[in-house]
């Protein structure tokens, strides 16, 4: 019986792992028109561990390292992908760097490199193929935080018409603008801020971009290692931005605590797996609020969740937030006291300008201060993550009241998303998987027309 119950499981993972190369291959396949784009964090040399005491790295043995960044370039030339988006490249030695220069190069891959701030040693590479895309313009943002991260952005366009994938309309050259991007690892719940800011430093710079540029409307796309999952403020700022997650567009996932696990991407150096590696899409035609309004919620929703973290009643978060105020409210220098308290106020926090902004939005009426029934209604029970949760398949449906025949622009649908290892898109991480501690993330996107 046991022996039968064996037999079947290995049965049903050998039909898994059919079916999940099948769609790889549809995922791959390079068609006109189509867009496929993958992100890998590739796990640099000098941080991969090869023991449990952490006395040794991989950069110390060059057949090592050298072996294994040869199987991960093997395996992104395979694919195809159009754009290729990687984080923890090795950028500080320069034979490693040469390898991906000439072995992208050779595939016809435009190359752009971008190093982590004060000498970290990794940092950015993100490649174009020149056969699908001709890349307009390559800027470069420095978050010049503790934690010296930076991130890409590249505006391109087709090279193929999209009217000639058989659209049959006139001839659009699509633009597009991607970013690249390895935001800080979450040590401990005050470097939420500070990893909220960098995302929130991403999209003020694209909008001044566009602003700048005078862009009409295209589609967006974020990729990158997110360092955090579904359940964090990152994901929920974005998703309020009216950006969805490719991937679990693909797979019809929810915004649900029941589908946050249903797949991973990650196993990290405390040997926790979840999945952090995301390929977000924002097209023309979606409804956002504005980025100011989405950014003061998010920070709202982090004070909530440190007072919440330290076992805080609502009545003792009021009082916390009050400070010595003898008056039955909070006025704005004992926020401000509270935002120290609540160690949001470090060189990498909340900017007095910030602190300003935020206290008008939780100031409902206005009057400044905020009564126990403000606190109550902007921070304590305020569910942002609710007003996120929809499914990102709903979400690509155009709302036809707003719509006018004024102009008709190209955004994107989600054709398939795929993981390998194919374990980690049940939730598994496999023991013998050895190419990074991150998955592969390759997204397929297909032209769809839109109309602002």
């Amino acid at each position: 019986m046991i022996k039968g119950r064996e037999e079947d499981a290995k049965f049903c993972r050998r039909k898994r792992k059919r079916a999940w190369r099948a769609r790889r291959v549809c995922c791959l396949v390079p068609e006109h028109g189509v867009l496929s784009c993958t992100t890998f964090n590739i796990l640099a040399p000098i941080y991969k561990r090869l023991d449990h005491e952490n006395t040794s790295r991989e950069s110390d043995y060059r057949a090592y390292w050298l072996s294994r960044n040869q199987r991960i370039l093997d395996q992104l030339l395979a694919d195809c992908s159009s754009i290729i988006c990687l984080q923890e490249v090795w950028l500080g030695n320069e034979e490693l760097v040469n390898l991906y220069e000439k072995r992208l190069g050779d595939a016809n891959y435009d190359i752009f490199k971008l190093a982590r701030t004060n000498n970290r040693g990794d940092g950015l590479l993100t490649a174009v193929s020149k056969g699908n895309f001709k890349v307009i313009n390559y800027k470069e943002l420095l978050f010049n935080d503790f934690g010296d991260r930076v991130a890409q952005l590249l505006h391109f366009e087709s090279i193929i018409p999209f009217s000639q994938t058989g659209n049959g309309d006139e001839n659009i050259q699509q633009e597009i603008l991607i970013v690249n991007t390895h935001l800080l690892f979450p040590h401990d719940r005050t470097f939420c801020i500070v990893r909220l800011k960098q995302v929130y430093k991403i999209l003020q710079y694209i909008e001044a971009y566009q602003k700048e540029n005078k862009l009409g409307p295209m589609p967006i796309i974020l990729s990158g290692d997110w360092n955090g999952s579904k359940r964090g403020q990152v994901y929920q700022f974005l998703r309020s931005q009216g950006f969805v997650s490719s991937y679990d567009q693909a797979h019809h996932y929810t915004d649900n605590d029941a589908d946050c696990h249903k797949w991973v991407s990650h196993r990290n150096h405390r040997g926790n797996i979840c999945g952090v590696d995301f390929i977000w899409l924002l097209n023309p035609s979606m409804q956002k609020k504005t980025l100011k309004t989405s950014w003061n919620q998010a920070v709202l929703a982090i004070i909530k969740n440190l007072l919440r973290a330290a076992s805080l009643s609502e009545y003792n978060a009021f009082e916390l937030l009050k400070a010595d105020n003898s008056c039955d409210y909070i006025t704005y220098s004992s926020f401000c006291q509270a935002m120290y308290q609540l160690n949001l106020l470090h060189p990498n926090g909340l900017e007095s300008e910030e602190i300003d902004e935020l206290w008008a939005h939780a100031d409902l009426d206005r009057n400044g201060v905020l009564d126990f029934q403000e606190f109550m209604t902007s921070i304590w029970n305020t569910e942002w993550r609710n007003q996120c949760e929809k499914t990102c398949e709903e979400e690509t449906i155009l709302d036809q009241e707003h719509l006018s025949n004024n102009e008709v622009v190209y955004g994107f649908t989600v054709k398939d998303a795929v993981l390998f290892p194919p374990e980690v898109e049940t939730g598994i991480w496999p023991d013998n998987y050895n190419l990074s501690d991150h998955a592969p993330l390759t997204v397929t996107f297909s032209p769809v027309k839109i109309f602002t």
